[in-house]
C-alpha cells in the first residue's frame, strides 16, 4: 500500500502544479476548477490509503522489491458468480440520465428505482434474522 498512496500523492501534486501553470498561461475558470478537483480527489485517495496502511500495519508483496508472484495467492474477497441486480441499477441510472433531458419527472422515478435497485444488490447475500 505504500506504493499506492504515493502514486495517489504525486497525481495530486503532479496536479496542483498543472493547475498553477494552467492559471498563468491564461486558462479559463472552469478548467482550473477541474483540474483542482481532481487534485483534490487524487490527495483524498492518498489520505486514505495512507491512513488504512498506517492502521493495518502489514506489508503487501508489492510493496517488496523480492515478492514472488506467489506471494499474493490466497483469497481476494467474494464474488457472486450470478446476479441480476446489476441489471436494474443500470437500468434505474439511465432513466436518471434520460430524465434530465426528457424532463425532471423521470429522474426523479430513477432515482427511486435506483435507491431501491442498489440496495437490493448490496442486500442480496443477507440472511433473514431467525426469531430463536
Amino acid at each position: 500500500m505504500k506504493v499506492n498512496w504515493q502514486l495517489f500523492g504525486g497525481l495530486c501534486v503532479f496536479y496542483v502544479i498543472m493547475s498553477v501553470i494552467y492559471w498563468n498561461v491564461g486558462g479559463e475558470p472552469v478548467g482550473i476548477g477541474g483540474m483542482l478537483l481532481a487534485s483534490c480527489l487524487a490527495g483524498m485517495v492518498a489520505f486514505y490509503l495512507w491512513f488504512t496502511q498506517k492502521r493495518i500495519g502489514t506489508v503487501l508483496p508489492e510493496d517488496s522489491f523480492t515478492a514472488e508472484i506467489a506471494d499474493g495467492a490466497g483469497e481476494l474477497g467474494f464474488y457472486s458468480p450470478h446476479s441480476w441486480w446489476p441489471l436494474p441499477v443500470a437500468l434505474s441510472a439511465c432513466a436518471m440520465g434520460l430524465g434530465l433531458a426528457i424532463g425532471w419527472w423521470l429522474t426523479l422515478i430513477g432515482f427511486g428505482a435506483l435507491i431501491i435497485s442498489v440496495i437490493g444488490m448490496v442486500t442480496e447475500y443477507e440472511k433473514p434474522l431467525s426469531n430463536a
